[in-house]
């Protein structure tokens, strides 16, 4: 029976599609180590921000070690909870300025424990054809019945919306910013059906939080539309320090019953303490200063200006998600491996995190960018993109 597993694999490696993993010997940063190569530059981190190897996020993670210990050895309502993470909830309730939050290990726990939990076989859920794999699974797992909606396109989204109306609880789910493209979701549209058709509004704005909208509270904020939304999920995984942890803040009633039925919640050890004490510390940052993600924002239009002039095919938009449309997996993959060898580290994409044909290089800036460690990768892509006529 193995045998087959294996012809799986070969089958996946003749087509170029296998995914080998580089082991990087340095701090995540922006200038790394990988066990082939030293001093090459990280440009495919969700490190937006900068701040996985921030000095004081690392001194109040190594303080809550001693004052909280290395792990809590149980699930939140046994004894697994701790004032830290009491703490962190009403930190990430303020910076939404939501109702209340609830933690969990991962924002794919979150999306997980979601749609289980409120939604019955009396109701619905409308979700977007791009939605990350979490939201996939998590609504695999509800008896709900399921309308999917084409990705950002608003008139789909009623058609939906008009089609679902004899459910009890309709809910929409949509990332707030779709990961392998970088395009923002059209919240400010989203909440006017949702109004019109009264529907709840689910965002995972992972790869928003910290550093989307004018003080990074996210693709809400950048549509002004905070009010509007009823739940969203979220990481502490990538912008806000780069470890892990996820959690749900929202409407108090939709909170508490997560914290009641949620299996991810009540069946998973709880956050480390150290990770949920530096949480704290990144929310208190971004909180006091938008100079990081000013920071970022600048660095982002930089690097699409420049990426563009030389000739590359990008998807457009604002977010530092910049993927560079290469369309042949197999050259997505070479392509990544001569950037390496010229100090870029960067990695292909292509089917099935991407639809065939779709394959491309993800580019992801950060703050802790200099002009300099830009114009390096400008450089090493313009060489790789003539050799591979690409450009």
């Amino acid at each position: 029976m193995v045998d087959s597993y294996k012809k799986i694999i070969s089958d996946i490696k003749d087509e170029g599609l296998y995914k080998a993993e580089r082991t990087i010997t340095s701090t995540q940063n922006i200038e790394i180590s990988t066990e082939q190569d030293s001093n090459v530059l990280n440009f495919c981190a969700n490190n937006y921000l900068g701040l996985a190897n921030n000095q004081e996020i690392i001194a109040t993670a190594k303080k809550a070690l001693d004052d909280y210990g290395f792990g809590m050895a149980s699930v939140r309502f046994i004894c697994g909870t701790q004032t830290v993470h009491k703490n962190l909830e009403k930190v990430i309730s303020h910076y939404f300025s939501s109702d209340d939050t609830i933690l969990y290990t991962s924002c794919f726990d979150a999306n997980g424990g979601l749609f289980e939990t409120l939604l019955t076989d009396k109701d619905a859920v409308i979700s977007d054809s791009l939605n990350h794999a979490s939201i996939i699974d998590g609504i695999r797992l509800c008896k709900a019945e399921r309308f999917r909606y084409k990705n950002s396109d608003m008139e789909d989204l009623e058609k939906q919306l008009r089609n679902s109306q004899n459910a009890n609880i309709r809910m929409i789910a949509t990332d707030g910013v779709f990961s392998m493209d970088g395009y923002i979701a059209k919240l400010d549209q989203i909440t006017v059906l949702a109004k019109k058709y009264d529907a709840l509004v689910m965002v995972d704005d992972c790869h928003a939080t910290g550093f989307l909208g004018k003080t990074g509270r996210g693709s809400a904020e950048y549509h002004n539309v905070m009010d509007k939304i009823d739940l969203w999920t979220s990481t502490l995984g990538k912008a806000l320090g780069g470890a892990s942890g996820g959690f749900t803040t929202g409407k108090k009633e939709l909170i508490d019953i997560l914290r009641q039925r949620s299996r991810p919640y009540l069946f998973s050890n709880t956050l480390s303490p150290s990770i949920a004490a530096a949480g704290i510390k990144a929310f208190e940052m971004l909180s006091d200063s938008t100079l990081l993600r000013d920071k970022l924002e600048k660095n982002t239009k930089y690097f699409r200006s420049e990426i563009t002039k030389i000739g590359f095919d990008i998807k457009k938009g604002t977010h530092p998600i910049v993927p560079i449309m290469i369309y042949n997996a197999k050259i997505a993959q070479q392509m990544a491996s001569d950037l390496l060898e010229e100090g870029i580290y960067v990695v292909g994409f292509f089917y099935p995190v991407v639809p065939k044909d779709e394959a491309r290089i993800r580019v992801q800036i950060s703050a802790a960018m200099s002009k300099k460690h830009i114009d390096h990768a400008i450089s090493a892509f313009e060489k790789a993109g003539k050799r591979f006529k690409i450009i």
